[in-house]
């Protein structure tokens, strides 16, 4: 009998010692998954933010700031490229006449049609209000063949806003990148083509080295109009 109540009390101190491991394992794992998520949770919020710097939140197409990002680095390569800068013509008549919403669905159908241009446009971008920038990868005939197509798939088709269909148009500049130019002087020159494309109503327009303005003076498009 003192044999059975030894055995019984053994087995009981193992199934006693038995209950709390697996207690201490299920909150162990309890631990673990909360770290888990809470690590999940904490890169959603860092993807989350860097997007929202990264990224225009009415188009979500890049911003200035991707876009200066992706200049730099292809800059650094030293790969053939080109900027493409786009305006649309006539905006703000959209805005004032069906609203500031409607406006921008019209800037995301823009953004949509932007982004499905061919492979030789390596990043379609909105830089702001209904400014849009193309980096091109390629020689001076990609990027105007990429400028062509840009101002083509904006202007060729109407848009439908608030049950119209209205037709808008662009101004459109572009710039190839020279072996002596920086990032901002790239942007300079397509901004300048631009200026000039939507002063003398030309549609598109290549940058044109006789139209610079003296070294160290930036002219933007947006201050002269």
């Amino acid at each position: 009998m003192c044999h059975w109540s030894s055995y019984l009390t053994a087995a009981g101190g193992v199934l006693a010692g038995l209950a709390a491991a697996a207690a201490l394992l299920a909150r162990q794992r309890r631990v673990i998954s909360h770290q888990r998520q809470a690590l999940a949770a904490r890169d959603r919020d860092r993807s989350r933010w860097h997007r929202l710097a990264t990224h225009n939140d009415t188009t979500d197409l890049p911003n200035r700031r991707a876009l200066w990002t992706h200049l730099e680095a292809t800059f650094s390569l030293g790969e053939p490229l080109g900027l493409v800068l786009i305006d649309l013509d006539r905006f703000k008549q959209v805005n004032d006449t069906y609203g500031h919403e409607h406006g921008n669905d019209l800037l995301r159908e823009v953004g949509r049609r932007l982004r499905a241009l061919g492979p030789s446009v390596a990043l379609a971008a909105h830089l702001a209000g209904d400014e849009f920038a193309l980096v091109v990868h390629g020689d001076d005939g990609d990027v105007a063949t990429a400028a062509t197509a840009a101002h083509r798939r904006i202007s060729e088709c109407p848009y439908e806003v608030a049950g119209q269909q209205v037709i808008v148009t662009a101004s459109v500049g572009y710039a190839l990148a020279e072996p002596d130019m920086l990032p901002r002087d790239l942007l300079h020159a397509a901004d300048q083509a631009m200026y000039l494309a939507k002063h003398r109503r030309s549609d598109i327009r290549a940058h044109d080295p006789d139209h610079a303005t003296a070294p160290g003076i930036v002219i933007r498009y947006r201050d002269l109009r």
